[in-house]
């Protein structure tokens, strides 16, 4: 394909969208394992590493919405992985990780290992490489707020 005259085909919400959940498809093969998902073991290392953690800083570090945030925060609650307990000025709520929290992340975190080399065997790790840099590279220039829609 000649990349100097290559215009964007199809809708990107869709192709991401469909590689996001072929990917998700992967992990969550190899997370079961573990009895959790994808997005279980992002929050819960997220909590585990950087906890306790308000829930809109943990929105704001993973770009959830709070729809998402407050359905995988009760699903990890119910497991009796993590705890929601007052912050020291009453108001606010902070998320720990409990102990078996701490415990089932380090399990996950194994079949999580395992799920990275399997998608760098497939993908080769230069192209995973690449993937990454361009998706950081994308995330930052896309959450920004948009200033005016363009002519």
């Amino acid at each position: 394909m000649d990349t100097d005259t290559a215009r964007p085909q199809g809708c990107t919400n869709f192709k991401l969208h469909q590689l996001g959940r072929v990917v998700a498809r992967h992990y969550d093969e190899y997370l079961a394992a573990a009895g959790m998902r994808g997005t279980q073991y992002s929050l819960l290392s997220q909590i585990v590493v950087n906890g306790p953690l308000r829930a809109g800083e943990l929105a704001q570090r993973m770009h959830l919405d709070n729809s998402t945030l407050t359905r995988t925060l009760t699903t990890l609650e119910r497991q009796g992985w993590i705890t929601r307990h007052s912050g020291a000025d009453g108001r606010s709520r902070l998320i720990a990780a409990t102990v078996d929290g701490a415990a089932r992340r380090r399990e996950a975190q194994r079949c999580w290992k395992r799920a990275q080399q399997a998608l760098n065997a497939r993908l080769g790790e230069a192209e995973v490489v690449r993937l990454h840099a361009l998706l950081d590279t994308l995330t930052e220039a896309l959450d920004q707020p948009v200033d005016a829609e363009p002519g």
